[in-house]
């Protein structure tokens, strides 16, 4: 029995006092959380700071055609329109930099938001010329 609760803290990479109530669940049941020792991890099954699955993920930019497409949308804004630029091969700080650079350029407001960029208002036209200065190959999507 004892080796039996050894094997469990090992398979799972938690204390042996978790195990011990793990013994009576499902074989296939996942500790996700311990008052003890906070989130673990339901892959490797360790504590949220010491898991090694965050570390192994790297962020890789979403590969597409390599266009990035410049639209308008007024979906869910009350009719108001907004420029949407999607398919940038940026994330994080570099694409919040973008977004201001083109908000300021335009003289109006906007947002980043899933990997995309809104500008409010329809500026299609001037921010498909001003990426293609900036050496992207930007498209005009959507009529």
């Amino acid at each position: 029995m004892a080796n039996r609760k050894r094997q469990s803290a090992k398979k799972w990479g938690v204390p042996k006092r978790v195990c011990l109530k793990l013994k009576d669940r499902d074989p296939n049941s996942k500790l996700v959380y311990s008052t003890e020792f906070g989130k673990i991890c339901p892959s490797c099954g360790k504590q949220s700071a010491e898991c090694i699955c965050k570390k192994k993920k790297t962020h890789t930019i979403p590969k597409g055609d390599g266009k990035i497409r410049v639209e308008r949308s007024t979906k869910g804004r009350k009719g108001k329109g907004v420029s949407l630029i999607s398919g940038l091969p940026l994330e994080g700080p570099s694409l919040k930099e973008l977004a201001k650079e083109l908000k300021q350029k335009c003289g109006t407001g906007g947002t980043v938001r899933t990997g995309m960029i809104e500008i409010q208002g329809d500026h299609r036209d001037f921010l498909v010329e001003y990426l293609n200065t900036l050496g992207y190959k930007a498209v005009k999507a959507g009529g």
